[in-house]
């Protein structure tokens, strides 16, 4: 999409029907809730607008835009649901990176429905071995936020070595839903609606070597499905895009707890002392902190987004040190996001605590999103001081 006034209109529409879908999804809170997954009204909603084209391959009827129109979306959508959010941060994002994969494995699920969708879990624990032409997996992976939604699912696992001396290969592997069982276990107290459920593969399957993607590949920006798809965004690192795709929604989320909180604290009265809540100072200072917040967190998103695509528009090369230091930042959204949601939380008194309280669900769910391995800051700050002292890097999800 190379036309700018094509991609203009393209951008405005993508954001208003993002802000008028607010409303809707406020209102499907609940039922999203006990579902454990997205009503398929939700789902039929963001497929009309294009909200999981927004970086797939325009080969397979995909915008291909850059991440800023992407997160800015996902973002808007928090507001009103964030489980929705993460659904649509995951399962669109891998969208963009199916668009990595090697041109034969895009036309295996798009040839004929550009619309299928995939879920995931990455975690390095499926059990691979070599066979011809690809490999046999087998294996059993948590958290595939969006699976019943899905057709195909990306799991995560650890090619062996061929030969003695040689390092294992991490690679996510294409498989159909005909292939895996779905566990039906998101029991959960915060995200509920994600229907982050269980994938199993208890006899190993076939999976070709099309059908994979190398880490390394990721990371260094020359994957397979680089030679068809010329866009520098699928040049942009893997590990840095999808790590912001489950962290950002808590940005929009604070953001309507924010709005919610103004509501509901504007002209409530204590029930024990008859004094106005918004005179106190503690409420006042929460407030204000969390606009901080999300301003914080929006601006520097923002500028590490420009540092990959400007770099990757150019053709340069990363510098280590800075993928480092822009993986700590992506880290920090969640935390700064659960740590001022309940600060708030707690301004607002017993009240919080029940479930039909304005901010209940989503000071669940920012905490939830907080738990997710690449939202806990501290393996990448200890990682970052650590090299800025002298020590080796011991991150490459970078």
């Amino acid at each position: 999409m190379k036309n700018h006034a094509v991609v203009s209109n393209v951008v405005t529409k993508l954001i208003a029907d993002a802000h008028a879908l607010v409303p809707s999804l406020r209102e499907r809170q609940e039922e999203t809730a006990q579902l454990g997954k997205l009503p398929d009204a939700t789902i039929a909603a963001m497929q009309e607008s294009g909200f999981f084209r927004i970086m797939q391959p325009q080969r397979f009827g995909g915008f291909e835009l850059e991440p800023h129109v992407f997160f800015e979306v996902q973002q808007i959508l928090a507001e009103g649901c964030m489980s929705t959010a993460w659904v649509l941060g995951v399962v669109s994002i891998h969208n963009w990176q199916m668009g990595m994969y090697d041109i034969q494995a895009q036309e295996d699920i798009w040839s004929e429905d550009s619309s299928v969708l995939i879920s995931s879990s990455y975690m390095p624990i499926g059990k691979v071995a070599h066979a011809e032409g690809g490999y046999m997996l087998s294996g059993h992976w948590g958290f595939s936020s969006g699976s019943k939604h899905c057709q195909w699912a990306f799991l995560g696992g650890m090619v062996p070595p061929k030969n003695e001396g040689e390092a294992s290969d991490y690679r996510t592997f294409l498989v159909p839903i005909s292939d895996y069982s779905i566990v039906d276990n998101w029991n959960v107290s915060g995200l509920e609606g994600t229907g982050s459920n269980d994938i199993i593969i208890k006899e190993p399957v076939f999976v070709p070597e099309h059908r994979t993607h190398r880490a390394i590949d990721g990371f260094s920006g020359k994957s397979p499905g680089c030679a068809v798809n010329t866009n520098p965004s699928f040049t942009l690192p893997f590990g840095q895009i999808f790590t912001r795709a489950v962290a950002c929604s808590s940005i929009g989320a604070l953001q309507g707890v924010v709005e919610n909180y103004i509501v509901v604290n504007k002209d409530r009265v204590g029930l024990n002392d008859g004094s106005r809540v918004a005179l106190d100072p503690n409420t006042q200072m929460a407030l204000a902190e969390a606009v901080a917040v999300i301003s914080e967190c929006r601006a520097t998103l923002k500028e590490d987004l420009d540092y990959f695509v400007e770099n990757a528009n150019a053709g340069n090369k990363l510098d280590i040190n800075e993928r480092i230091r822009r993986r700590f930042n992506a880290s920090l959204i969640s935390k700064k996001c659960a740590d001022s949601v309940n600060t708030l939380f707690l301004a607002c008194g017993a009240q919080g605590i029940f479930k039909d309280h304005p901010l209940n669900r989503a000071w669940l769910d920012i905490n939830a999103g907080r738990t997710h391995v690449a939202n806990n800051p501290f393996k990448f700050g200890r990682n970052l001081g650590g090299t800025l002292m002298g020590q080796e890097n011991t991150d490459f999800f970078l």
